[in-house]
């Protein structure tokens, strides 16, 4: 029985998500014996782009009727051609809404946010990320199916190249149930959920005119740009790179904090980051004890100095 995996795309173009849970997927099999399909929705992007990671077989999904995202019915389409039960889905805010609608039509286990690979597989166990990120747990499933999310960034993306095949589905679901009122599409922006390194800033900046600088040395690092929440909320920066409690959960290889004193609720979405490195003037701000790196000063002399010191090693 094959390990299934849910291949997201955005407009029809795969992202990194889709290649780390298809990872994930074949680690899973070749614990199994097994093989990997991957199930896709309306992709432009080539399967070959999914065999390069392990898939040895991908259900591709046509259906004019899921052009515009709708949970109910993308996990009514997934069951429609899934037949086994260990399905990986990553860690995405649209994949999080579909599989525990997938596991409660099956009467699966779900287990959200797992960063290894099972530690046993008859039962299925697994280590998860739990507590806002604060702690971890091993996670058992009771059913015979499970359901599991990857977390972004904590498996990561490994190439495992197979010869595949590719099978079309013609579907037609409907959804009355379910009206899109909003769903926030790629821009061509690095994702910020995706991303291996952010350089955040937050009210330290005193005003939207100077993030700039902030936007210069992240294009210089390959990095994604995020806001604390006041910072999102006063209009300063737009909601999507909103990171904390109540915007995204990230866990980036590299976390750079500007100007924000670290309270808890934006520490609950950042703290899975793998290095956190804090730029404060205040040096009692609450983010430097959980700083694997601080520096205390003024962010309009260290990040320009910063940001030229970089270039200059980048030659």
């Amino acid at each position: 029985m094959a390990i299934f995996v849910y291949a997201e795309n955005i407009n029809g173009i795969y992202k990194k998500a889709a290649f780390e849970a298809v990872s994930y997927a074949k680690a899973i099999a070749d614990q199994a014996g097994e093989t990997v399909t991957a199930i896709t929705v309306n992709p432009t992007d080539s399967s070959d782009l999914l065999y390069k990671y392990g898939a040895t077989n991908v259900i591709n999904i046509k259906d004019e009727g899921l052009k515009n995202f709708s949970a109910k019915s993308y996990a009514k389409a997934v069951n429609e051609v899934v037949s086994g039960n260990k399905i990986v889905f990553p860690h995405t805010t649209d994949a999080s809404s579909i599989a525990p609608m997938l596991a409660i039509m099956n009467g699966f286990s779900l287990i959200t946010n797992v960063i290894e690979v099972p530690e046993s597989l008859s039962p299925f166990q697994v280590k998860r990320r739990a507590f806002s990120g604060k702690g971890f747990m091993h996670a058992k499933a009771d059913a015979e199916g499970v359901i599991v999310t990857v977390s972004q960034n904590a498996y990561g993306v490994k190439e495992n190249a197979t010869s595949g095949s590719e099978e079309v589905k013609e579907l037609s679901v409907t959804n009355e149930d379910t009206k899109v009122i909003s769903h926030e599409q790629s821009s061509g922006k690095l994702d910020l959920k995706e991303a291996e390194i952010v350089v955040s800033a937050g009210r330290g900046m005193k005003g939207p005119e100077n993030w700039g600088m902030i936007e210069d040395l992240a294009n210089l690092l390959g990095a994604a740009t995020a806001c604390s929440k006041p910072v999102s909320d006063i209009g300063w920066r737009p909601h999507s790179e909103h990171v904390g409690q109540t915007g995204k959960a990230i866990s980036p290889n590299l976390y750079v904090a500007v100007g924000i004193s670290g309270a808890i609720q934006h520490l609950a979405g950042v703290n899975s980051s793998k290095t956190i490195v804090v730029i404060n003037s205040d040096p009692e701000a609450p983010f430097f004890k959980s700083a694997d790196y601080g520096v205390v000063g003024d962010a309009f002399q260290i990040i320009p100095a910063l940001t030229e010191k970089i270039r200059a090693l980048k030659g």
